[in-house]
């Protein structure tokens, strides 16, 4: 944009640019204005946060610590008490009753085993488990763990002071098993639970270790500590993480000065703030206390490290906000005070008219260049207009029959119609009368008097219809589509706008007109077939020479017979396909052909008529093509042929097999040649013609076909694009030009068909560096040989 405006402005005037310098002051000092103002508002914000929000965040942050902790000392809970509930169920089962005194387990090797898989599941039903053991105080003491075992008296000895509490559960610290260096909880429970005088006792046995793990997380920080309390304020469990070793016993005693069942307060220790919670198990004739401490520097760690963090780099860019403004400012203003030079133009004061603000220069220079760029979007939205008029002519006239029906809808959504829940409906104008005009008008002036008529239906329908196109076919006659939501009726409006359309052009235009309305479709690719039932339903006027308005709705419903009707919008894509050569899409558009035919329940006579229309047509293209029917089919009589065939299977088969694949094969066969021939051509061309502006149009052009079908063809025998290969001969003509000549870039580009600029972006993308980089690394290769 800067560049437009430094068009007109050539010549420069030394003195006015020194009376100019000055204005860069205030640009400078509002940039350090502006740089202040950003900056001392974090700081300030950094500071705020710093003293009022830390003690405030502290205390929440403690608060939030504590419910986290009481909900993690649930769970805690929780997993004791399961064991507690789970072990209970088992001890009064009848198996541990007093029957256990009469059994032989050495004989009754079932009961020993069942007792042993007992054990097996209560030890894998809980995580915390580690162990579990059933003694047995019997004239031998019996010892499952879980495989039967036959004790010692030194064993035995400890066994029995476990059954020291007669039938109370209880929890103790257990050191028995082998390999256990620290004594691990074990809930106690003896058998049988409902005798006074027990034999024996259940032993189930908490994983240390895991037991240690999940009493961590009453800690979530680190350099933080966990105790396990019983009721005599002893130590059952610990996790020390505070690197201090006297930490724990500190801690008993604080906590020994509570009375209260739990809560949470602030602990000193070593000047270190900790938090601290803690609470109370109710275990089975026990109370255990759970102890939680956390460093309040971990907690409030974050909102310190941030709040700092803001501080020093808000006091950062203020700093470098001061320093840097005063060197920048030069930099930045000479862009504009480069631009308010060029802009002045050469009389000493014509810069005053602006007033005294660079800016004002600017402003003036920006509200003609925006001039300029409405002008431009005029002419833009004039030429996406006709985009969309030939979009929707191509569209009517067939040309996009093999798109999708999605690719169709996007395609209209990007020229900017609204199709979401919409109808179509096709409306078809036909003028009469025109010979037997009594205005002055020629046989000339077609596509005048159309185009007038067309001007009529869109003014008239712009009062209308919110979303339409009208399309001049140039044959005294106009069609328009019109986009409605599916759910409105507009039967009504069309008639009505069909009235003033016809008044209108009888008024200024003095002929009769034939306006034919068709039924309505929700899907875009059949508006094609839509336009060509008006095409062909006009038909079914009088042949007098008046106005008509004919609704092909209305029409059906009101006939009493079955009208033949004959599929030209099938046929016309059969032509298209048969030339393309798709043989699958043939065959799919023949079968589509006859099942339109035989859908409407005409006669046989009707069908055959048809067919051989159709064959008709077919045949006039292989005609076109340069080959004669009678030496495709060897002299065979296919009308008769035709005529024949009384099944619609047969007539498909016989339209594919013995009639198109014939054709397509033999001109396959003939193309090979051809194209070769062609593709040689168009080669030659474009080494004699690579200089000038040459296009895969023109070479379409000048070789008689089309641009699809020689870009295809050329890419089939070349093995590259067109315009690759186009690009690939004019860079090694221009690699030449550079190593064997001492002509200018300028020169070489136009040379070999290429714009200055555009040459050296091409020549980059092909080779990877510029041309004139390209010509200095050969000179320095071939000095380096010489």
């Amino acid at each position: 944009m800067f560049g437009v405006f430094l068009m007109p402005f050539k010549n420069i005037n030394t003195n006015k640019v020194k009376r100019l310098q000055w204005k860069g002051n205030f640009h400078r000092n509002s940039f350090i204005l502006i740089l202040l103002i950003a900056s001392i508002p974090g700081l300030i914000t950094g500071l705020c946060i710093y003293w009022f929000g830390v003690g405030k965040v502290e205390d929440e942050l403690r608060a939030s610590n504590a419910s986290q902790i009481i909900q993690r000392a649930n769970n805690i809970d929780e997993q004791f008490k399961y064991i507690e509930e789970y072990t209970t169920h088992w001890v009064f089962e009848p198996r541990f009753g007093d029957s256990l005194k009469n059994i032989d387990f050495v004989k009754q090797f079932n009961e020993a085993y069942d007792i042993t898989k007992t054990l097996s599941l209560l030890q894998g039903s809980h995580n915390l488990i580690s162990d579990d053991e059933l003694y047995l105080d019997l004239d031998k003491p019996i010892l499952f763990k879980p495989q039967y075992n036959v004790l010692d008296e030194k064993q035995k000895i400890f066994y029995n002071s476990l059954l020291s509490k007669g039938t109370e559960l209880h929890w103790i610290e257990y050191s028995q098993s082998k390999g256990r260096k620290s004594p691990a909880l074990a809930f106690v429970s003896p058998i049988p639970i409902t005798s006074k005088n027990p034999f024996g006792t259940l032993i189930v046995t908490i994983d240390h270790k895991k037991a240690l793990q999940l009493l961590k997380t009453l800690t979530p920080y680190e350099n933080g500590a966990t105790i396990l309390l019983n009721e005599q304020n002893k130590v059952i469990l610990s996790s020390n993480s505070t690197n201090q070793s006297n930490f724990i016993n500190a801690l008993k005693k604080e906590i020994g000065k509570h009375k209260e069942k739990s809560g949470s307060f602030p602990f000193e220790f070593n000047h270190i703030m900790y938090s601290i919670s803690f609470g109370h198990f109710t275990r089975i004739n026990s109370n255990w206390t759970y102890v939680s401490a956390a460093p309040m520097t971990s907690i409030t760690a974050p909102i310190v490290f941030v709040s700092r963090l803001i501080i020093i780099i808000s006091a950062s860019a203020l700093i470098l906000a001061i320093i840097l403004s005063w060197f920048t400012s030069i930099k930045i203003y000479s862009p504009v005070r480069k631009l308010v030079r060029n802009m002045v133009g050469e009389e000493t004061d014509s810069w005053k008219q602006y007033g005294k603000d660079e800016f004002s220069i600017i402003e003036q220079q920006w509200i003609e260049m925006s001039h300029k760029s409405d002008l431009l979007e005029n002419r833009l939205s004039e030429q996406v207009k006709e985009l969309k008029n030939s979009f929707i002519y191509q569209l009517v006239q067939g040309y996009f029959f093999h798109y999708h029906e999605e690719d169709l809808r996007q395609r209209m959504e990007t020229y900017g119609w609204n199709l979401r829940n919409r109808s179509f409906i096709a409306l078809d104008l036909q003028l009469t009368g025109f010979n037997d005009s009594k205005e002055d008008i020629s046989t000339n002036d077609d596509g005048l008097v159309t185009f007038m008529a067309t001007n009529i239906m869109g003014e008239i329908a712009k009062e209308m219809f919110e979303q339409f196109n009208v399309i001049n076919f140039s044959d005294l006659s106009a069609g328009m589509l019109v986009i409605y939501h599916h759910d409105d009726s507009i039967r009504e409006e069309l008639h009505r706008f069909a009235e003033n359309v016809t008044e209108a052009v009888n008024r200024i235009i003095k002929l009769q007109v034939t306006i034919t309305i068709s039924e309505k479709t929700e899907s875009v690719k059949k508006i094609p077939y839509i336009f060509e039932e008006v095409r062909t339903g006009k038909r079914f006027r009088t042949f007098e020479n008046i106005n008509q308005v004919i609704d092909l709705e209305e029409y059906k419903n009101n006939r009493n017979d079955i009208d033949f009707h004959y599929p030209f919008a099938t046929e016309k894509e059969i032509i298209q396909a048969i030339r393309i050569g798709q043989l699958d899409e043939i065959e799919v558009l023949i079968k589509k052909f006859t099942q339109e035919l035989t859908s409407r329940e005409i006669s046989e006579i009707y069908i055959q008529q048809a067919v051989i229309q159709l064959y008709s047509s077919i045949q006039h293209e292989i005609l076109h093509s340069g080959i004669h029917p009678n030496d495709l089919f060897e002299g065979k009589n296919m009308y008769e042929e035709l005529s024949q065939i009384r099944n619609v299977d047969r007539i498909n088969d016989w339209f594919v097999n013995d009639v198109i694949s014939p054709y397509i094969q033999r001109l396959e066969g003939r193309m090979n040649i051809e194209l070769k021939r062609i593709i040689e051509q168009v080669v030659t061309k474009i080494q004699d013609n690579y200089m000038h502006d040459i296009s895969l149009e023109s070479c379409a052009d000048e070789v008689g076909t089309n641009p699809y079908s020689l870009s295809k063809a050329f890419k089939q025998i070349v093995g590259i694009n067109f315009i690759d290969y186009l690009t690939q001969l004019r860079i090694e003509k221009a690699k030449e030009l550079l190593i064997q000549s001492d002509m200018k870039i300028n020169d070489i580009a136009e040379s070999v068909g290429y714009r200055h600029s555009y040459f050296n972006r091409i020549f980059k993308k092909q080779i990877g560096i510029p041309p004139s980089q390209y010509r200095k690394l050969k000179q320095d290769a071939n000095q380096m040989r010489v």
